[in-house]
């Protein structure tokens, strides 16, 4: 199927295959979350830099991708979003080249957190693009396969490949994965915005549903990323071994791939309650048995638990925020959201951590904050499931 006014074949926008490379494009601009503990562990082992200072850069990363997406919400409606993308992904591989000769914290900070401005703004043009598709709901499930399935590689070599050939072999990863998204926008269609429009939906009485979706995606990411920074730190204080803790990591993120598989099978055909109270559970359990991260079973199991669910979850809150508006714009606000959250997650836990409360408080800060976003959650996915059923 070729789009109107264009000569290079395009993929059929509703296509599995298109959801794959939508899935790249919303993945490059923050691919770096899904390999987040690498690049954290890298910067203390590869650099020396303390684990408080990579927390921060990592952060800097984010709270940049937040601010992007911020400015991506002015303009997804009605600039096009193709030279949005093509520029966007050429400047993240370069600041990502840039990066490799910075060795001081505060210079690589600094570049970090411009990748993370550049990076957030596509996120937030990748988010609104799926927001248009026939079935969000798979789309946003397909993000998450892709994202656990590409993180899972990363996890699993990466940190080995840092103490031989440094720091440059994660950003490189960076942006190879940018150059190859780069060779997929090419043949992805039009998703013009007029084409689906704005159901106008979000009227005074869904205000409150909508701020509760974006408090429990703000909520939920914090927790799971605080951790996760951390997830190599926490098992080897726990006394696993390097090599354990990477090949856990790397076979938890894709025994993760079960949870957006879940959705992309699923979507809403069952509604969203009953999935969402069941992935909570699961997540509520498995972080509680990082408790036992001595156990190497209980280390692998705790990250698998946590990881399927995190797919699932948060697949199922972004594709309520295109409920809201298909026209894109609130689900790129809820990618600014989401950034948010994931920033906050490692400041919070380097903080714990810095005053020596230990990894046992920082798993149980992440219980107490998961158990709210559950709370939270729930009510704004009844009113939607009700909604649709009304339908």
């Amino acid at each position: 199927m070729s789009a109107p006014n264009r000569r290079v074949w395009t993929v059929p926008p509703d296509s599995l295959l298109a959801a794959v490379f939508l899935a790249f494009l919303a993945t490059a601009g923050l691919f770096y979350v899904n390999i987040m503990a690498a690049i954290v562990d890298g910067l203390v082992t590869g650099m020396g830099m303390s684990e408080a200072a990579a927390g921060n850069i990592g952060s800097a990363n984010i709270y940049g991708a937040a601010a992007g997406a911020l400015a991506s919400v002015a303009v997804v409606k009605r600039a096009p979003w193709r030279p949005m993308a093509v520029a966007s992904l050429i400047a993240l591989i370069i600041i990502d080249i840039l990066s490799i000769g910075i060795a001081s914290p505060l210079p690589l900070l600094a570049m970090r957190l411009s990748h993370g401005l550049v990076g957030g703004f596509l996120v937030g043009v990748g988010f609104a693009v799926i927001a248009r598709t026939a079935n969000p709901d798979r789309s946003f499930g397909m993000l998450l396969f892709v994202q656990f399935g590409l993180g899972g590689l990363g996890v699993l070599f990466l940190p080995r490949l840092v103490p031989i050939y440094g720091t440059q072999a994660l950003f490189l990863a960076l942006a190879a994965f940018s150059l190859a998204t780069l060779a997929m926008v090419p043949f992805l269609g039009r998703y013009e915005a007029k084409a689906i429009g704005s159901d106008e939906k979000n009227g005074s009485d869904l205000l409150l549903p909508l701020g509760l979706t974006l408090l429990a995606i703000f909520l939920f990411q914090a927790a799971n990323m605080g951790l996760l920074a951390f997830i190599i730190r926490l098992g080897l204080s726990y006394g696993l071994e390097r090599g354990y803790v990477s090949l856990a990591l790397g076979l938890a993120t894709w025994v993760a791939l079960l949870g957006p598989l879940a959705v992309m099978v699923l979507g809403a055909k069952i509604g969203r309650v009953w999935p969402l109270i069941i992935g909570m559970a699961i997540t509520l359990g498995g972080t509680g048995f990082f408790h036992l991260s001595g156990q190497p079973w209980a280390y692998l199991f705790a990250n698998c638990a946590t990881g399927i669910t995190w797919g699932m979850v948060i697949a199922y809150l972004l594709a309520m925020t295109a409920d809201f508006d298909r026209a894109g714009r609130l689900s790129a606000f809820a990618g600014f959201i989401s950034k948010m959250g994931l920033g906050s997650g490692p400041v919070g836990a380097g903080f714990l951590l810095s005053a020596n409360l230990g990894f046992g408080t920082l798993i149980n800060m992440a219980l107490a904050v998961l158990a709210a976003s559950a709370v939270v959650m729930l009510y704004p996915a009844l009113i939607l499931d009700r909604r649709k059923n009304h339908d």
